[in-house]
């Protein structure tokens, strides 16, 4: 058998149900994606480093997940996030100075300018695109968390502090998005989600009481 193959029986074994939750079937990519996401949002808040390699494992996972659910916009933000992992992952390590390690900041007026434009112009293109080139049946709301996702992704990779109110609004949309689709025990893991947005909205805010405006590092 060739490698090939055998990747397409592990993916085929990953996506069969494991379990019944709430009347819906659970896959181990759903399992794993539940335990992946959980550990790394909790390293986060930690601001630890492992929370990268975490992540990545966690986006390959979804990517499974969401294809299968017709999340088309969500499975193709995995694999963006694994690029923004990459480039979070080495900019933690180096820190702003390459010496120290990289600040919890607040996010500037540009960035906000900026993050705001690109994901008001990132959702509506993305609901476009999922209208008309896939059978999506949430184009808006997937484009809407794909948007969030990436704005927050960035701020995450920067360490500014607002990144977890972005979080926080995504994971607002996403807990309805995925009990709407069957994706119940992923829905759980939003809940749980969005629990440590707030733990990790108030540790990184610690950081940064007292300090000034940053500029951009």
């Amino acid at each position: 058998m060739k490698l090939g193959e055998h990747v397409l029986d592990l993916i085929a074994a990953l996506q069969r149900p494991l379990f019944t939750l709430l009347g819906t079937p659970v896959s181990w990519t759903e399992v794993l994606g539940f335990g992946s996401g959980a550990l790394c949002v909790w390293l986060v808040a930690r601001q630890h480093i492992a929370n990268w390699p975490i992540g990545i494992a966690n986006n390959v996972f979804f990517i499974l997940l969401f294809t299968q659910a017709g999340l088309y916009a969500d499975a193709g933000l995995q694999v963006v996030f694994i690029g923004l992992a990459a480039y979070g992952w080495w900019t933690w390590v180096h820190g702003s100075s390459r010496t120290t390690p990289l600040p919890v900041r607040r996010t500037t007026r540009v960035e906000w300018l900026l993050l705001g434009t690109g994901g008001v112009l990132a959702t509506a293109a993305i609901t476009v695109l999922l209208d008309t080139a896939t059978e999506s049946t949430v184009p808006f709301w997937d484009a809407l968390t794909t948007a969030l996702s990436l704005m927050a992704t960035y701020g995450q990779c920067r360490k500014r502090l607002e990144s977890w109110w972005l979080w926080i609004a995504a994971d607002l949309v996403y807990i309805p998005l995925y009990v709407y689709k069957g994706l119940n025990l992923t829905a759980l893991l939003y809940l749980g989600f969005l629990a440590l947005c707030v733990r990790g909205l108030l540790a990184w805010r610690r950081d940064v009481i007292g300090a000034p405006v940053a500029v951009p590092a």
